[in-house]
């Protein structure tokens, strides 16, 4: 289900109607700068490691982008039961993607990052309180993503450096999953990709400045 909001356009930035979905959730829609999705039950994305089992089913809205970029949204969920999470991930395919955000865990707020390069790993900073929205960026540098959180839009803190193929395209969005609940309500807002001039390109042209 598509709310009437479609038929708005961002005033600025990247339009989220001009996005695409990878398994598309039952309700959803677009309010001015926000994405809210009911997220699916019993979806996730992890691969093998661990927990023996492969799974790629969890809502996920993007847009395609190659060089590297600076991408940043707002997180707020409803999180009710284990490991529900919301958050962003940059894909190359099925078996390279990273995806990080909040994660509640054992009744607690985690900031998590999966990376999965055929087989995925785990890293958690488990949070002193709950919190009602956090900031994640994201820094697309050469082969490496470095990544970060904010609970202001001001002072970011970096969680995370992991490697990701250079000059490779990548989709990039808003992801949440729910492996063992029944759903829960996610919103994302002012997501926003912003190009980075290559860096390789740019110290050659400074090295043979004419």
């Amino acid at each position: 289900m598509v709310s009437s909001a479609l038929c708005c356009q961002l005033a600025m930035g990247q339009s989220l109607e001009k996005m695409n979905w990878f398994n598309e959730p039952d309700n959803w829609e677009i309010k001015g700068k926000s994405l809210v999705m009911d997220v699916t039950p019993k979806s996730d994305y992890w691969r093998i490691s661990h927990y023996g089992f492969t799974v790629d089913d969890a809502p996920f809205y993007y847009s395609e982008y190659g060089g590297e970029f600076e991408a940043k949204v707002k997180i707020t969920g409803d999180y009710k039961v284990r490991f529900d999470q919301a958050g962003m991930m940059i894909r190359i395919d099925h078996e390279n993607y990273i995806k990080t955000g909040i994660e509640f865990v054992d009744g607690k707020y985690n900031l998590s990052t999966v990376v999965t390069h055929k087989t995925s790993d785990w890293s958690v900073i488990a949070l002193d309180r709950p919190v009602d929205f956090i900031w994640i960026k994201a820094v697309r540098r050469r082969d490496a993503v470095e990544i970060f959180y904010s609970f202001d839009d001001k002072e970011y803190v970096m969680m995370r450096n992991a490697w990701l193929e250079a000059n490779h395209p990548v989709k990039i969005g808003m992801f949440a999953a729910c492996p063992d609940g029944n759903g829960f309500k996610a919103t994302f807002s002012d997501f926003h990709v912003k190009h980075l001039p290559d860096a390789v390109r740019t110290e050659w042209l400074k090295n043979n400045a004419e």
